[in-house]
């Protein structure tokens, strides 16, 4: 079993790290367009994150949640809606199936990929959620949610480096994303050997 697991965290860190080359300088370039976004509004908007005083960037931080979560499309928001609702109650094989119709019919909007990364990964799921977390940066590589999700299984899988650099980015993005600085603050105790 041991063997196993570590041959699953092999994996998992060699998918997340070809990852993270492929979107290495990609971070600031010129992403495809998300589903129904008003792409200059959004530009704007994580223009202002990046350099906002602390206090203001919870604000922007949910404007551009709303923005995200545009979709354009009634019957869309609604399977958002659902796939949000049954993560809420930690049903995440609903959450999967409302995720999984949402990308099916509409493949370029990022929130129904977050979403479903998000429900995988609390079902255990690592690999497809790392796929999903590639295609919502593929689509918006400023969504600083899904880097941070990211991290969050580079460290887990045992590639805390990894994670630092996929946190650091996120700096860039949103600073004062909330825990962020703690994040990095304890990976980087942990690679200099001292363990919190």
């Amino acid at each position: 079993m041991e063997r196993l697991q570590a041959i699953l965290k092999h994996i998992v860190t060699s998918f997340a790290l070809s990852l993270l080359i492929s979107l290495g300088q990609v971070i600031w370039g010129a992403g495809g367009a998300a589903y129904a976004l008003d792409d200059l509004r959004l530009a704007d908007l994580f223009d202002q994150l990046a350099t906002a005083p602390r206090d203001e960037a919870g604000q922007i931080e949910s404007e551009i949640a709303l923005e995200l979560a545009r979709s354009g499309s009634d019957a869309m928001d609604l399977l958002l809606e659902r796939g949000e609702a049954a993560l809420e109650a930690q049903d995440t094989e609903t959450a999967i199936a409302h995720f999984t119709a949402l990308v099916d019919h509409a493949p370029d909007f990022a929130a129904g990929y977050n979403g479903r990364a998000t429900a995988y990964y609390m079902a255990g799921l690592v690999g497809p959620a790392v796929q999903d977390i590639a295609r919502v940066l593929a689509l918006e590589p400023r969504h600083f949610g899904a880097l941070s999700g990211l991290a969050l299984i580079l460290e887990e899988t045992g590639d805390p480096e990894g994670a630092l650099e996929v946190l650091r980015q996120v700096t860039e993005i949103h600073p004062y994303m909330e825990g962020l600085s703690d994040r990095i603050a304890r990976l980087e105790l942990a690679l200099q050997g001292v363990a919190l």
